[in-house]
């Protein structure tokens, strides 16, 4: 039998992971609508990509979905009306991590925020399940980019969140990185659900269950459409290369 992730709760504790609902949401950026009145729904357990042109609102979305948003309006709760507070981590496309502590106390950052007893142990469990089992020790200055972008994964993982959401996490690093890194991810957030948010055609189809468009002033959201197949996907397949092309006719405003 397959024992589960060392980070995994135990099963009586484990909180399922919910479908999301956005309602009414509202941004504006110096006076100019990001959305307005803007629904959405995100399936549970499942990993959705949010596409669309630079600036549309991608990323302000995340934030509104995360509670980071003071100035938006509108709700965001789970499926069933229960609210997202506890439930969500964040993973942006930038590491942020602090340059002046290791690997694993940059892993170990939420916990200490938050004055809770550090756990070391399984802090250096997620390390090594993403790699960097020997590199714990080393500070963000004596990694490579590919190696950040996984301390900063495993701080996600850490935070072991059913909701988790991640905004461009794989752009600052080299195409074969990028590759090892997305399927590392997919492997490790199986069955989370996870929105992120990504300008790449090809990583959303590689990686997602379904993807959604947004598009427009105000920024609206299209229809999700489902990808085929299991994840990660061969994208030279020919559906996948139609559902390409779609997704870029999508993303330009063609009907």
């Amino acid at each position: 039998m397959q024992l589960p992730f060392p980070w995994a709760p135990a099963p009586a504790s484990m909180v399922a992971p919910p479908a999301i609902r956005v309602t009414g949401a509202s941004l504006h950026y110096h006076g100019h609508p990001v959305f307005d009145d803007l629904d959405a729904e995100f399936a549970a357990g499942s990993w959705t990509c949010v596409l669309g042109p630079s600036g549309t609102g991608k990323s302000s979305l995340l934030r509104v979905i995360a509670g980071l948003a003071a100035d938006a309006s509108g709700t965001v709760t789970t499926a069933d009306g229960a609210p997202m507070r506890g439930l969500v981590g964040f993973m942006d496309q930038r590491d942020l991590l602090l340059p002046w502590l290791s690997a694993i106390d940059n892993v170990l950052i939420g916990a200490r925020l938050r004055g809770e007893h550090p756990d070391e142990e399984r802090a250096a469990a997620v390390l090594a399940a993403v790699g960097l089992g020997a590199a714990k020790t080393l500070r963000p200055a004596e990694l490579s980019g590919g190696m950040r972008q996984r301390v900063a994964l495993a701080r996600t993982l850490m935070e072991d969140r059913p909701v988790v959401l991640m905004d461009e996490p794989f752009t600052a690093v080299d195409a074969l990185t990028r590759i090892r890194l997305q399927e590392l991810a997919r492997t490790m957030l199986a069955g989370r659900t996870v929105i992120m948010v990504t300008h790449d055609p090809w990583e959303a189809l590689r990686l997602a269950d379904c993807t959604q468009v947004m598009t427009g002033t105000p920024a609206r959201l299209l229809a999700p459409t489902v990808v085929p197949g299991l994840s990660p996907r061969d994208i030279t397949k020919p559906k996948i290369v139609a559902l390409y092309r779609d997704l870029l006719a999508a993303m330009d405003g063609a009907p």
